[in-house]
């Protein structure tokens, strides 16, 4: 038998790549294109199957149901010998899975308790009977609460803005609106979302958490049904909108309508919660009234992390892994180390505690300097 031919990520590939992707934004236009293939990227051909990613796992279960076929058939346009379509989400992340007890552990000073909640996705809080899941909001982490959340210099404000939202009222007057948190990747914007979602929805009020792209896919959705008055109508309902990652917001029309619920909403007085990774001014797709009515809230930067917060966040990361690998230590100097080295973002530092415990766990080492 000879074997399948497998092609590296050659020239060749890519060129084809490219031509695959001007005809599809040909064909669907240059707002529908960027809003599912904008961040597309082509990986391998191997075995009669090609390898695309996506950065998202909703990206994906939306290409895979409404696009695929189409994909597929251009690059058999290419390759004849291509025969399957494989897409798959890039930059998963090794998470230890825990048990359902919490563990409070001891806080430093003018610090709140790091309560740690379960790290496994699959332990779930009690089911939302709520406006968020009636109305299909995006998942919610149950680690992402305002327990959870370590506060320093660098996020204060932020942390207390959010805190003051997701303990009001209805009816309560708004001391700001819309709060529009902005910062680099993994310095917190979704942990302050998720948590005054998840505080919220013990109250009285509708509160409702979706990315750019779930709001996107869903008043495409509404568009195709024909529901999109029942869909307006549906979040001009809500009492606190929460959006999240509004740099990935695309095409006109998804935008001009995103307008007009930011507006309605906070003319009747409704909350909006927002966070991107630029200012208002930056987002440069967007329309000049849009920006400046995002602008006219509470605008609130969150820095970078300093080392003292850094520390604080591996001791509660590895106090959590210590919840599941009761044999799992990491010394306080390698910890110290691990501060003063990894410096970018919270995601870094979770990285890094999960290649120690990898290491740990899969040669059976102790963790030392």
């Amino acid at each position: 038998m000879i074997p399948h031919k497998q092609h590296l990520n050659t020239n060749t590939d890519q060129n084809r790549w490219q031509s695959i992707k001007d005809r599809l934004r040909f064909e669907l236009g240059e707002d529908v294109f960027s809003s599912w293939f904008g961040r597309m990227e082509f990986e391998t051909v191997d075995s009669g199957a090609v390898r695309l990613s996506v950065p998202t796992r909703f990206l994906r279960k939306w290409i895979q149901s409404h696009y695929a076929e189409r994909v597929l058939a251009q690059w058999q346009r290419e390759d004849p010998t291509i025969m399957r379509l494989e897409l798959n989400v890039r930059s998963a992340v090794m998470r230890p899975p825990l048990p359902k007890p919490k563990l409070v552990a001891p806080a430093a000073p003018g610090r709140e308790p790091c309560q740690l909640a379960p790290i496994n996705g699959e332990a779930r809080r009690e089911p939302l009977t709520s406006a968020h899941d009636a109305l299909g909001g995006s998942p919610l982490d149950p680690r992402l609460s305002f327990e959870t959340f370590i506060v320093g210099r660098s996020n204060t404000l932020a942390h207390a803005a959010a805190k003051q939202i997701a303990l009001g009222r209805c009816g309560d007057p708004l001391m700001f609106n819309p709060l529009y948190l902005h910062a680099s990747v993994g310095l917190g914007k979704t942990h302050l979302l998720q948590a005054i979602t998840w505080a919220g929805n013990g109250g009285d009020r509708k509160v409702l958490y979706l990315t750019a792209e779930r709001f996107m896919y869903s008043f495409v959705s509404a568009l195709k049904t024909q529901t999109t008055l029942a869909f307006k109508e549906a979040l001009r309902a809500i009492d606190v909108l929460v959006i999240d990652d509004l740099q990935f917001l695309q095409g006109r029309s998804t935008q001009h309508e995103f307008c007009h619920t930011i507006n309605a909403l906070i003319d009747a007085g409704r909350q909006v919660v927002i966070a991107s990774d630029r200012p208002p001014a930056d987002l440069e797709s967007l329309d000049d009234r849009v920006r400046s009515r995002l602008a006219g809230g509470l605008v609130v930067e969150i820095g970078p992390l300093t080392e003292e917060l850094r520390l604080e966040i591996l001791k509660c990361r590895v106090a959590s892994a210590c919840l599941h690998h009761p044999g799992f230590e990491v010394p306080a100097p390698v910890l110290v180390f691990i501060a003063k080295s990894v410096t970018h973002n919270g995601r870094d530092l979770e990285g890094a505690v999960n290649r120690l415990l990898a290491h740990n766990k899969l040669t059976g080492q102790s963790v030392t300097l």
